[in-house]
């Protein structure tokens, strides 16, 4: 019996990277691995609706069964921001260095005290019967005023870790694994299964 394939929606190479190795007991492919191409319009006002969205036009797509995230960084001292509109903080297409070099500039009067942060995922799984099932992970920490490394993706060179006490830039993909909000995530959905 060949084995069961999980198709994850995305296009993010490094959040891909981050899945496959959480959910290393699992036959992971992206969508393109799969030569799959779709393209979901993220509408949604939460991470949860967002998830959902790009898993259901993935679903639509395939009979295997569908995994999708939604994650971002929310900023205590943003009310929030950037949150569901992270990966464009900076506009439409915006590189990495772009959304950082912008959330740097909008927090160089914050102080460090006031740098409060988390990473916060949802994942929607859609089972090949069609059924949803949502995981939640946060990861707690703080912006730093300059980046930290190099590793990781996104905001990583910026985000100071509580739980590890490093800037997630400077950390190697499984010491940043091991606390991640993307992996909270997907260990609160296997939990549900």
């Amino acid at each position: 019996m060949p084995e069961k394939i999980l198709l994850v929606a995305t296009g993010n190479v490094g959040k891909l990277k981050e899945i496959k190795s959480i959910l290393a007991d699992f036959q992971v492919m992206g969508a393109k691995e799969a030569g799959i191409s779709f393209d979901a319009e993220e509408t949604g006002s939460t991470f949860s609706e967002n998830a959902a969205i790009k898993a259901r036009e993935l679903k639509k797509l395939t009979e295997h069964a569908v995994l999708a995230d939604d994650s971002g960084l929310c900023v205590d001292a943003l009310d929030g921001a950037p949150g569901v509109y992270s990966a464009r903080y900076a506009g439409e297409n915006a590189t990495d260095e772009a959304n950082v070099d912008k959330l740097l500039a909008v927090l160089a009067d914050v102080p460090e005290e006031n740098r409060g942060a988390q990473f916060r995922s949802t994942v929607c799984l859609i089972t090949e019967e069609g059924k949803e099932i949502y995981g939640e992970g946060v990861c707690r920490g703080r912006i730093l005023t300059e980046r930290q490394g190099s590793g990781g993706f996104g905001y990583d060179p910026v985000f100071y870790s509580d739980d590890l006490c490093e800037s997630f830039g400077v950390l190697t993909h499984e010491q940043k694994n091991q606390v991640s909000h993307r992996k909270r995530a997907l260990e609160d959905l296997l939990k549900k299964l």
